[in-house]
């Protein structure tokens, strides 16, 4: 009752200020466009008029088994005028697992990576109890600053089995992607909110349009496309930034056990751990359930094969209800979540006719796209102005040079005039190859011994070593321009019965004096596990001294290898920031006659053979 009483006096203080306000003014506060985009409204901008509140909306599905509804924990951020003038706006959501506080990133609690394949690492050590942060009723004040002033709502919610929601988490689980729907779907007046996280007391949304859009950035990024996915009405835009659409590709790749970078022997059962700030009553049931039960079991360190665990936790399996419009955005040189997570959700929803757009910038992880890009994009959608932004350009690329905020503008990506060029391997070891457009006469095989104490850029700078194949171009003489996935086909031998495999693509000379960007000789690069040569399902011990092809993609990239430079091919074994190391001394021997690697250039070989020959 003291609640309500608090509640009915600060609707009735604002309501006495907006009839003050009012009096001075012909017209109430309401949203107003320019150039396709929503301006900032003055009366908007008075944080101290701001209405803030938080609430419990329930879901469908009861996660953490206590026999009740999972209740999620919502905050809202809304102009005064929605309660004193009876104003419905369109929300901006935001969802996180992290608002309620982590158990930190401390090695610690990694994965044993210091193994030999195929063998399992020592048990894995769990941190404490994450102590729970943060006084209600704000969950977090991300965005508001952003859009509040510019007519929207903002609205945040903690991911099931975090901070005050009920529920379990299971990164990547089917609960995942309905928890933030029942929150859309109470914000269309479908799902109940209630006032508490066990009471009856509802409270309606009846200051919303109807009409939401979501964004975030890494798994903040990751929740707008689950709750895409489901098909819910009301969803109408979404900007993911830097998000993990398949878990098994963060923590996989092409068969190979394989860290987000940064995150040596990070996996799936160390994130749960990472974020699980729930329900202290609730943590056993769901380290068992979850933990120790359904990840323990379906993660499999051992092989590093797709299975149905994975497949449930990748969101390109679940885009047949998506509907809402798509603007990614991304880092080519994000190698934590990698730029292959954006591209394959952009080109799905393409082919499903939904709009969508793609912005890529040459940095690391994170990177919002320009504040007016997102502004066209949600003003297009939730508002409904008809600004044109659907016929704008599809891709918009950050060049290297370039500012984040000038983005070039191209058809699409890849660049429409981008086409492959074949390169075939031309002998060198343990000295550097070359890398040739035409095919060579015989060259035999070259052999590599693994020895994971030597780093990528210590091997890419050797100019002699027995630890890596490295086979490069002549040197350019004019710019080249590379926009897409490179595809490399690898005949390869091992003299154990598993072997890792790293291919990068890098620009030489390596740089030596200060980086202004993360992309002066890192292009691309690859990881895969011979042993899933016929299948991802299914791989096969190898025959010591065999060969076998396998053909994979490298990750994607937009760049231009200056003038001057030589574009270099190498291929080594363990990777010291992403791989398991198992003691040196395994070789890796490659077939060069059956081994080749395709680049995809704009201008295709007459642009390739005219940097190389003029």
């Amino acid at each position: 009752m003291k609640n309500y009483v608090k509640k009915l006096e600060s609707i009735l203080l604002l309501t006495f200020v907006a009839f003050l306000v009012n009096a001075q003014n012909e017209q109430p506060a309401k949203p107003f466009f320019e150039n396709g985009e929503a301006q900032i409204v003055k009366a908007f901008e008075d944080q101290a008029y701001w209405i803030r509140e938080d609430l419990w909306v329930e879901t469908e599905f009861d996660s953490d088994g206590d026999g009740r509804l999972d209740r999620m924990h919502v905050d809202v951020t809304r102009p005064r005028e929605t309660e004193t003038e009876g104003l419905k706006l369109p929300v901006i959501y935001n969802s996180s697992p992290y608002f309620a506080g982590t158990a930190g990133n401390d090695p610690a609690y990694f994965h044993d990576v210091k193994h030999e394949l195929g063998e399992p690492g020592k048990p894995i050590t769990h941190p404490t109890e994450i102590q729970r942060r943060g006084k209600r009723p704000i969950i977090s004040t991300g965005h508001v600053n952003t859009w509040v002033p510019r007519g929207y709502i903002v609205v945040h919610s903690s991911s099931p089995g975090t901070g005050l929601s009920d529920g379990v988490p299971t990164v990547g689980g089917d609960n995942e992607s309905l928890a933030p729907k029942a929150v859309i779907d109470w914000l269309c007046g479908r799902a109940k909110g209630y006032t508490t996280r066990t009471g009856n007391e509802e409270v309606k949304a009846y200051w919303s349009t109807g009409k939401v859009g979501m964004t975030g950035t890494s798994y903040n990024g990751t929740l707008p496309l689950a709750a895409a996915t489901t098909g819910v009405e009301g969803l109408e835009a979404i900007i993911p930034i830097a998000p993990n659409t398949a878990y098994y590709n963060y923590y996989r790749s092409n068969g190979l056990v394989r860290s987000p970078g940064g995150y040596l022997g990070e996996d799936v059962d160390v994130l749960f751990d990472f974020i699980h700030s729930g329900d202290e009553s609730k943590r056993a049931y769901a380290r068992e359930k979850i933990r120790d039960g359904e990840m323990k079991e379906g993660m499999d360190r051992i092989t590093g094969d797709y299975n149905d665990f994975w497949a449930g936790r990748d969101y390109l399996n679940k885009m047949d209800n998506m509907k809402a419009a798509l603007f990614m955005s991304h880092g080519f040189n994000d190698w934590n979540v990698m730029p292959e997570h954006s591209y394959r959700i952009y080109e799905a929803a393409k082919e499903k006719g939904i709009p969508a757009m793609i912005y890529y910038h040459q940095m690391g992880h994170g990177g919002p796209p320009p504040l007016s890009m997102m502004n066209r994009w949600f003003t297009r959608y939730l508002f409904g102005v008809e600004n044109g932004v659907e016929d704008e350009p599809r891709a918009w690329i950050v060049r290297e040079d370039a500012e984040m905020s000038d983005p070039t503008p191209y058809k699409d990506y890849p660049n429409p005039d981008a086409s492959m060029v074949e390169l075939h391997l031309k002998a060198g070891a343990p000295a550097k190859g070359e890398l040739a457009i035409q095919q060579p006469s015989k060259q035999g095989k070259e052999t590599l011994v693994d020895n994971y104490s030597f780093s990528a850029e210590a091997l890419a700078k050797a100019d002699i070593t027995e630890h890596r194949l490295i086979y490069v171009s002549p040197v350019l003489k004019e710019d080249v321009h590379i926009s897409g996935k490179p595809v490399i086909t690898i005949s390869a031998a091992s003299s154990k019965p598993a072997v890792n495999l790293s291919v990068y693509l890098v620009s030489l000379p390596w740089n030596e004096g200060r980086r202004v960007k993360i992309t002066d000789n890192i292009i691309t690069r690859g990881w895969a596990d011979l042993q899933n040569y016929k299948s991802l399902r299914e791989s096969e011990p190898l025959k010591p001294g065999k060969f076998y092809e396998m053909t994979f993609e490298l990750q994607p990239d937009d760049q231009v290898i200056k003038a001057g430079q030589q574009i270099g091919l190498m291929i080594f074994s363990s990777d010291s920031e992403f791989t398991l190391l198992p003691k040196p001394g395994t070789e890796l021997t490659v077939d060069l006659d059956k081994t080749t690697i395709k680049i995809p250039v704009v201008g295709g070989s007459e642009a390739f053979l005219n940097a190389i020959q003029n």
